[in-house]
Order: structure tokens, then sequence, then C-alpha cells
């Protein structure tokens, strides 16, 4: 690891820490796929308390971490996954036009360049979702009123910022769904059946640590996929592997991945 990434480790630990010393529940910022993963691979004796990990709504890329003291990690944990339990300090901004009729067609990146322009870090910022002229922003809590007050204009646009209070949690975003035969459920034979590419290429873009399995880096294209897999790779977007349905005359595997 790089210095920035044993930093993010060390905090993690310190978290994990604060959490099991005092009795209560810490958060971290919102993580990306690569840190998630030092999340991920760091060894358990490290971290003192238990831990769960949201982003706003299920299939979130990026999350937060909550390290919880040994009285909520033992007791129910199960509840525990609940967000409304743990209480997580985000919110869902909605980011739409004034008017409708003047406003344009605005891209993941201008939203994104819009905030970060008033000067807020990454790593306060979740997922955003594009819907139609819309998009709906994860942010830590303590930025919420900030933005509000500050965003106006994206590009040509003006717009209005409100706090989205009713964002269902089993979201999902647009996907499309695929069936195919494949030989195994490796790694690299789900991903060839997901994307248009060389078996060559397929390999490379696994071993250039650039595809994460439930948020973990996997460098090894004959990883086993287990069904309700998330798979998201890095410039090319997120799969979920949901299973065999069924084997054919020949040993081949017919199966379906939703592709988003």
């Amino acid at each position: 690891m790089d210095k920035e990434e044993l930093l993010l480790q060390k905090r993690l630990i310190e978290l994990s820490r604060i959490a099991y010393t005092r009795g209560i529940v810490t958060f971290s910022d919102l993580l990306n796929l690569n840190e998630l993963n030092i999340l991920h691979t760091t060894p358990k004796n490290q971290f003192l308390s238990g831990y769960e990990t949201y982003g706003g709504y299920d299939l979130a890329e990026r999350q937060m971490v909550a390290f919880l003291p040994d009285a909520l990690s033992y007791n129910g944990a199960e509840g525990l996954r609940d967000p409304e339990m743990i209480r997580y300090p985000l919110e869902v901004l909605k980011i739409s036009p004034q008017n409708q009729k003047f406003s344009e067609e605005l891209s993941h990146r201008d939203y994104l360049g819009a905030v970060m322009n008033l000067g807020i870090e990454r790593c306060k910022l979740g997922d955003i979702i594009i819907d139609g002229r819309a998009a709906f922003l994860f942010v830590r809590k303590e930025m919420t009123e900030y933005i509000r007050e500050n965003l106006t204009r994206i590009r040509h646009t003006t717009i209005k910022t409100e706090i989205a209070l009713d964002f269902p949690v089993s979201y999902e975003p647009g996907y499309e769904e695929i069936k195919g035969t494949v030989a195994s459920v490796r790694l690299d034979t789900v991903l060839s059946l997901a994307y248009p590419l060389s078996r060559s290429k397929i390999t490379s873009c696994i071993e250039s640590a650039r595809v994460f399995v439930n948020g973990k880096l996997i460098t090894s294209n004959g990883y086993r996929l287990k069904e309700g897999d998330i798979i998201s790779v890095r410039k090319m977007g997120r799969i979920v592997y949901d299973g065999i349905l069924s084997e054919t005359k020949k040993g081949r595997l017919m199966v379906k991945i939703r592709k988003y």
C-alpha cells in the first residue's frame, strides 16, 4: 500500500478503537471501491469492533463504514443491518432544474463537478443517480445545508436542491438482463458474457486491478462467483450475478446476470 492507503487503514483502525473503548458508533467518510477493498482486506484482528457498510441504498457503490461497539455487534446483529437502526449520517439531495423547459441534459460529470467546485471533497459525497432531468446525490449530513445554499446553477441551468426524504433503500438503477451459457461460473467467463471483449482483454482487466466483487478487489480470473455477487468494473459499470438457471446436455451452464 502507498502512504495514503496506509493512512486510511490507520484511520479505520482508529475509528474501530474509538467505537470499542467509548461504546459508540463511529463513521468513516464515503469510501470508493479501492478504499472499501482496504477495509475488507485488513486483517479482522486489527479491528476492535465489528462494522457494517452502507451508501444510502442497497446497490450503492460508494459506501460509509459504521464501526459498532460490542453491545451492538453481538446483540441483535442481524437487525443492525437495517440502516435505520445504525442511523448513518447520510442524506439524499434531489437536484432538479427550476424550469424544465429551459434546462439542459446534464451528465454525472456535470453534477459532480458543480458540487466539488463548491470546495467539497469527494469523500463527503456518495453515489449520484440521474433520473431524467433530475439527479439524486448522497452526501454526508453535515454538507447538506452548505450545498443547498450554494449550489444554484449547473452549466447554464438554474437548479433547485431539496432533501429527498422518501428515497427507497431498495432502489435499483435501470439494467439489461442477460442470459447465456458459460463453461463455469468463473469471474472471467461471466464477465465475457456481460462485456463484448476478447478473453485476453477480460484477463487484462482483472489482472490490472479493475474488478471488485462485493467491494473486494479480485485479481484472479478463476475466482468463482456466488449467486447475488455484485461485480464492479472500473470505467465499465456493474453487474449482478443472479446464478445458474439450468445445465445443457453438453455440461454448459445457463446463467443470468443484470448489467447496469
